[in-house]
């Protein structure tokens, strides 16, 4: 009699836990309305990072292209493979011997022009600088057409799967990055999502709340290359993880005590 109730004592803390009562999860945007204005949506401009994989292509009005176009250049490069699908190979990972890396420094290395400093300039910008170059040397009217090659994210957390996201375009929103990864699990927070993003060598950690109407006004709602999105864990998850942890060491106890009163029944 005594073995029972000393079970069904073991037993109460994890009934109790059982019982709590849990918050209720929020939806994806579940505040906003339906409604339409006339604000233009406007995407950040990105700018060029540290192991960045760049596409260069210069095009000029030279009546001989093949001689003198080509020399700035890198061999396996195509116009297709560069505004298609950005210079990724079969298995969506991107050709590094198709494109410029900027290095550590900020650097890449240029045919004929030598070492440019690229980190920190928008596709723009350094078009511009390449273009101004070129034009003081041989090309007429060039044009210089750049994309990157290696846009991704990572996505990290409660998500159906984690892992990194290479993109075939150069856009990405939160709500994409956490589609492609198979959407948050019913245990992670959509209130509570952390984007870490790196700028000019320093590390900027934004929140996101994905169930606000005030979603698609963050700075951190639309990605760059190399952000890292991080969802977290619910008080829900984190309480069953120590009901298990519970649950296992009166599991555990019973044990012990069920092989103590057989042995004791064997040699009293």
């Amino acid at each position: 009699m005594k073995f029972v109730q000393i079970i069904f004592l073991l037993s109460l803390p994890v009934y109790l836990i059982s019982c709590v009562t849990q918050k209720r999860i929020p939806n994806y945007i579940e505040n906003a309305k339906d409604t339409t204005t006339n604000i233009e949506t406007k995407f950040p401009e990105l700018r060029i990072q540290k192991n960045d994989l760049l596409s260069i292509q210069v095009y000029s009005e030279s009546t001989k292209p093949q001689v003198s176009d080509v020399i700035y250049n890198l061999p396996g490069i195509s116009t297709s493979s560069s505004a298609g699908s950005s210079g990724s190979s079969s298995t969506g990972q991107p050709a590094s011997s198709s494109g410029y890396l900027v290095d550590v420094n900020g650097n890449i290395e240029y045919p004929r022009l030598g070492t440019l400093y690229v980190e920190g300039l928008t596709k723009l910008q350094l078009a511009d600088l390449i273009k101004k170059k070129i034009s003081d040397s041989v090309l007429t009217n060039p044009s210089v057409i750049i994309r990157f090659l290696n846009y991704r994210v990572t996505v990290l957390g409660e998500v159906a799967k984690t892992g990194t996201i290479s993109a075939p375009g150069e856009r990405m929103t939160v709500l994409e990055a956490i589609g492609l990864a198979g959407g948050i699990t019913d245990y992670g927070q959509k209130n509570i999502v952390k984007v870490v993003r790196e700028i000019d060598g320093k590390r900027e950690i934004g929140t996101i709340d994905l169930s606000s109407k005030d979603l698609f006004d963050s700075p951190f709602y639309n990605l760059v290359q190399n952000d890292y999105v991080i969802v977290y864990p619910s008080e829900r998850k984190a309480k069953m993880v120590d009901q298990a942890i519970v649950a296992q060491r009166i599991s555990l106890a019973l044990g012990v005590i069920t092989a103590a009163a057989f042995l004791y029944n064997i040699f009293k």
